[in-house]
């Protein structure tokens, strides 16, 4: 129980970070924050897991910065998908 909320306050971490590193205003709100918090934390964790400096489970430095690094990757995305809708309507 503790672990999943402990993943998700983490991935709400990573995705407020992301958010402020990412240069602009971003139209996304506190649950598409979270969800892109937790998708990166995921990828972040499997990039540290996958060069060897631990578990993806484990809270580690480098995992953390690949998934604030993947998180912000995701909101360029998101904003380019959302950008995209808004033109096609």
């Amino acid at each position: 129980m503790f672990g999943i909320i402990g993943f998700l306050v983490a991935g709400l971490i990573i995705g407020a970070l992301a958010r402020l590193i990412k240069p602009g205003r971003q139209n996304l709100g506190l649950l598409a924050t979270l969800g892109l918090g937790i998708v990166g934390s995921v990828i972040g964790g499997l990039l540290a897991s996958m060069i060897g400096t631990g578990d993806i489970g484990e809270l580690n430095v480098l995992g953390f910065i690949f998934a604030v690094i993947a998180a912000v990757l995701l909101i360029g995305v998101a904003e380019s998908v959302a950008g995209r809708n808004k033109t096609a309507a």
